[in-house]
């Protein structure tokens, strides 16, 4: 029975000493300093500076020129001559349509444009000579060598002439306008590069049914990227076009790039109430489509105070400096963290302006001690 007890009150204080610890909160300040000799380290005094603000935007990294490559024919697709990620350049073949009705087509052009002209040249003949004979019947009413009747008739062959000679002419100029729209026809079934870039995707493969304006491929650029970022309304007006702003990519192990605003789309989305804006950053072969990217867009400035990270000293899971009285004692002074900027940190709580405080504490240095400014 009494072994019982004594292990109740055990459990009673132990639940105590567990609430009465729980209840206490850490405070920023001063630990209590004891005297332990003194020691060399450098001092300088906390300082209010003026920092830029920035809005962090995330965005995507894109080509700057993304292009859906489609047919213009109908036909089969019979050669393919690239895969996703293949470099191309400019006019070189991506696949090939099925060109059989096509060639039909130019033959039937050229055939067309070739008895075009024999009428022509027919006409022509036949122009020429009714040309002649009015103008020799023109002298001979002159001389009132022919009758009105003859030379009537004469005039009236001479402009029929005259007339199919311009018909012959204007179906020789529709055969050849024929004629060029079936060799363009003929291109249009070999799939061409239309710049320098490489495959980003490809939707076809050998035998598939191509169709006036069905996409077969996804061209991209390579060199320069676009990083697409969705901007709140509260922050557009901080952006202009050509502005410098930065640019840090993850995946490129936190790459810092000076991004340069290209465009900025002058309606906000309905939903978002945000804008789209593009920013250009400079070619990387390590950039690639679609990597998660952080813009840094200034939008102000704010006063804060700034210390060396070497300052800062981490005891468990707290974090202090330590400060120089007026008396050069140390007083190890518990302190609240917050942004990093560099090789400086900024302080939240703990630290006012003017106090002193160690920058790189030695080692040696503990709570107490005298210090002996190092300059």
């Amino acid at each position: 029975m009494q072994k019982n007890n004594r292990f109740f009150l055990s459990i009673v204080f132990a639940t105590l000493f567990f609430l009465l610890g729980c209840g206490e909160k850490i405070e920023p300040g001063n630990v209590e300093p004891s005297n332990k000799g003194s020691i060399k380290a450098p001092v300088v005094s906390a300082k209010i500076i003026s920092q830029p603000l920035f809005y962090e935007s995330v965005g995507t990294v894109n080509a700057k020129v993304v292009s859906t490559i489609s047919s213009k024919l109908m036909g089969s697709v019979r050669k393919i001559f690239v895969r996703e990620g293949d470099h191309v350049n400019k006019g070189d073949q991506l696949a090939v349509i099925d060109d059989r009705q096509v060639l039909a087509t130019l033959r039937e052009a050229k055939a067309a444009l070739e008895q075009a002209r024999r009428a022509e040249a027919a006409a022509s003949a036949s122009a020429e000579l009714a040309s002649v004979t009015y103008a020799r019947y023109q002298n001979l009413m002159k001389d009132e060598s022919a009758s009105p009747q003859e030379f009537d008739e004469v005039k009236s062959r001479y402009q029929q002439a005259q007339a199919e000679l311009a018909v012959a002419k204007q179906r020789v100029k529709q055969a050849e306008a024929g004629l060029s729209s079936a060799v363009v026809s003929a291109k249009d079934a070999f799939i061409l590069a239309p710049y320098d870039g490489s495959i980003r995707e490809k939707m076809i493969d050998v035998g598939d049914l191509a169709s006036p304006g069905k996409p077969l491929f996804t061209l991209q650029t390579t060199g320069n990227f676009i990083v697409d970022l969705v901007l709140p309304e509260q922050y557009i007006h901080s952006v202009d076009l050509n502005q410098e702003v930065t640019v840090v990519v993850s995946a490129v192990s936190n790459k810092t790039y000076t991004g340069n605003v290209q465009e900025i789309f002058p309606a906000a989305d309905s939903k978002s109430r945000s804008f789209v804006v593009k920013v250009r950053i400079p070619a990387d072969k390590s950039l690639r489509a679609g990597m998660f990217a952080r813009v840094l867009i200034p939008i102000g400035n704010t006063d804060i105070i700034l210390i060396p990270i070497t300052a800062v000293i981490h005891s468990g899971q707290l974090t202090g400096i330590y400060i120089v009285d007026d008396t050069q004692i140390a007083k190890f002074r518990l302190i609240r963290t917050g942004r990093t900027f560099g090789d400086s940190i900024e302080v939240l709580s703990g630290l006012q302006e003017g106090d002193r405080y160690v920058t790189a504490p030695p080692p040696t240095l503990i709570n107490g001690m005298k210090v002996e400014i190092d300059t």
